[in-house]
């Protein structure tokens, strides 16, 4: 397949928080945005008007919450058409998901891990296509951070492979998560990171994290990115070329100049990457 990437350069989460303080951001500081459907789908008012003159502004790539993948539960089929119009109306460039779930009847609240399990491949599989052809394009799963491997018959890596091969969707690569699984699980995030299928990427997720314990990191999108983190940046820009990547923060919100700091790391580490290939 030829790798198609719907956005360039780096991006931004959009957050209702930062509506404000982002209004005089142009598009040579953040070239792309990044917001959950969810949060935004049937929204009018002020918020609705001042999420138009984002989109108008900006290319969007949404990003969603409660699809529910792996769940055991129907697929929610209203949601769906509500996202369809949604991109419909705003003219948005992509649509991702994470490749886990969030339901079973009723809404747990948190991300929970699908079980690698060839079972469930197939089963996620379906899903998957049954989305893609809902909406008419190819989605996008993220790489998910977990906590516990219940079941688990397969490795991370093969099944993410497994599911992206089977359902021919493409990658949301997400750095930091894979940085706090191979923390958390044992295993070597270079090795993990060489053995996904770059082709695939359509654009990746970058953000900080907090530190449990030495063997415990947690994915918060609540603090500053850390350098090894960077680092592993660097490494798949150089192993896959580089590719769009979008700084996310949900919570403990920094001042902005220090937001579009971390974006203009991003636009950085791009540009060096670019440098590099174009050279050797």
């Amino acid at each position: 397949m030829t790798r198609q990437h719907p956005v360039d350069g780096a991006g931004l989460g959009l957050r209702r928080a930062l509506l404000g303080s982002l209004s005089s951001v142009s598009t040579q500081q953040v070239q792309f945005m990044e917001v959950a459907p969810e949060n935004w789908i049937n929204v009018g008012g002020r918020y609705g008007r001042a999420f138009r003159e984002y989109s108008e502004k900006f290319p969007f790539v949404l990003h969603g919450l409660s699809l529910s993948i792996g769940s055991p539960s129907p697929l929610d089929w209203q949601l769906l058409k509500n996202i369809k119009a949604f991109i419909a109306e705003h003219q948005i460039d992509f649509y991702t998901e994470h490749l886990s779930y969030c339901s079973d009847s009723g809404h747990l609240y948190d991300l929970m891990p699908i079980p690698f399990t060839s079972a469930a491949v197939d089963y996620v599989v379906d899903r998957i296509s049954q989305i893609q052809d809902f909406l008419g394009q190819r989605i996008a799963m993220e790489n998910v951070s977990y906590y516990a491997a219940p079941q688990q018959e397969m490795s991370e890596l093969d099944f993410t492979c497994a599911v992206l091969e089977k359902a021919d969707c493409n990658l949301l690569l997400d750095v930091n998560n894979i940085y706090v699984n191979s923390i958390n699980h044992g295993y070597d995030a270079q090795t993990f990171l060489q053995g996904l299928p770059g082709e695939r990427i359509v654009y990746g997720h970058i953000a900080g994290h907090y530190e449990e314990a030495a063997d415990l990191q947690v994915d918060t999108h609540g603090a500053d990115v850390i350098d090894p983190v960077w680092g592993l940046l660097r490494l798949a820009y150089q192993q896959f070329g580089v590719f769009p990547t979008l700084l996310e923060r949900d919570f403990n919100l920094p001042p902005i100049t220090d937001l579009l700091e971390e974006v203009a790391m991003i636009r950085t580490i791009q540009q060096t990457c670019e440098a590099q290939e174009a050279v050797a």
